[in-house]
């Protein structure tokens, strides 16, 4: 798919937009001010995989979060302020990679432009955007609530605020609960500008929905070619989102040196216990970082040749199974060596 065409913005040593890999982004929920908490929890998001940690900073306890952060992981830190300019201030001097505030909502055009001063001098960029409660009320009643048309222009202003401070490194998200009207207020904005756009649909809920919901509204968005940052909203431990994210972007070959995994939903064919092979394979394969597919199939008469895009694959049949690539049968094992030996091959790829 071609990819919406975005300028390129720094944070940290990661890139955000222009030809870089979508970046994969989560939020801590451990206690605001227990430093220990917060720097657990970022350690076993960077250890899972997620590029960049957004915390909520409402005073300067969480300031010094910032700080334990900066040395405790690589990744690069975000803060998320309300309001309170004086605090995105603060974070700067701790060195916050990225800056998640409202423009609109922090005093006035003189703070806006302290800010973002700040922010220019350290090469820090700054995310901006709305959700369905943040729309301005002049624009609920011009569209006639929070319609995408209503979001889409108010993201578009608050832009407008930090351009006419002279700052353009900026990134913008456009957040609902509700999927359609997501989708839609993305698409309009990715038409009117060329800034990163970070995607997400924010109350999801939990893991069972909520990554249900993401996969729809952040995936039909990728599969535009829209998006260059993602985050998989759900109430559950934040490492889940990660593991959801990285799924989204395994299914639109949108992982670089990812393998994907393909399975047959099995049948009264099959003759082997498939549903615990395929779960083994998938777990295995997390360890693998190699751009393959990879075919789990039930049935060793038509598995073969229904996997036939797949580099590599294997197929059931009573008691043993075969290894296949291509469609083409290279062995038949035991059923007990099955697994093993496909990672064998996949070793040799």
């Amino acid at each position: 798919m071609e990819r919406r065409k975005s300028r390129a913005v720094t944070v940290g040593d990661l890139i955000l937009g222009g030809d870089a890999p979508i970046v994969v982004q989560s939020m801590l929920n451990a206690p605001q001010g227990n430093i220990d908490a917060n720097v657990k929890q970022a350690r076993e998001l960077q250890a899972a995989g997620c590029q960049m940690i957004r915390l909520s900073v409402s005073n300067g306890e969480d300031v010094e979060t910032i700080r334990a952060l900066k040395e405790a992981v690589s990744v690069p830190l975000v803060a998320d302020i309300h309001q309170r300019s004086d605090l995105a201030m603060q974070c700067l001097e701790a060195g916050i990679d990225k800056i998640r505030i409202n423009p609109r909502y922090v005093g006035g055009p003189e703070k806006v432009r302290m800010v973002a001063d700040a922010c220019k001098a350290r090469g820090v960029p700054i995310r901006v955007g709305v959700n369905s409660g943040s729309v301005e009320q002049d624009l609920l009643e011009k569209y006639g609530g929070v319609t995408p048309e209503a979001m889409a222009e108010s993201a578009m202003n608050s832009v407008k605020i930090l351009e006419d401070a002279d700052f353009h490194d900026i990134v913008i998200s456009i957040k609902s609960s509700d999927i359609p009207t997501m989708i839609t207020a993305y698409r309009i904005v990715a038409a009117q500008c060329d800034y990163p756009l970070h995607l997400g649909v924010t109350e999801a809920g939990t893991a069972r929905m909520g990554k249900v919901k993401s996969a729809i509204g952040i995936g039909a968005l990728l599969a535009d070619g829209i998006g260059d940052t993602i985050r998989v909203s759900l109430t559950d431990d934040p490492v889940t989102e990660i593991d959801a994210a990285n799924d989204i972007l395994k299914a639109l070959d949108l992982l670089p040196d990812a393998p994907q995994m393909v399975s047959c939903p099995t049948c009264g064919r099959t003759q082997i216990d498939l549903i615990a092979i395929a779960d083994e394979v998938e777990r295995r394969l997390n360890d693998v970082h190699k751009p393959i597919k990879v075919a789990v199939m039930g049935c060793p008469v038509n598995g073969p040749g229904e996997a036939k895009n797949a580099d590599i694959g294997i197929a059931g049949g009573r008691g043993q199974g075969l290894i296949f690539k291509h469609g083409e049968v290279v062995r038949k094992v035991p059923e007990d060596q099955l697994i093993d030996e496909l990672f064998k091959e996949i070793e040799r790829l």
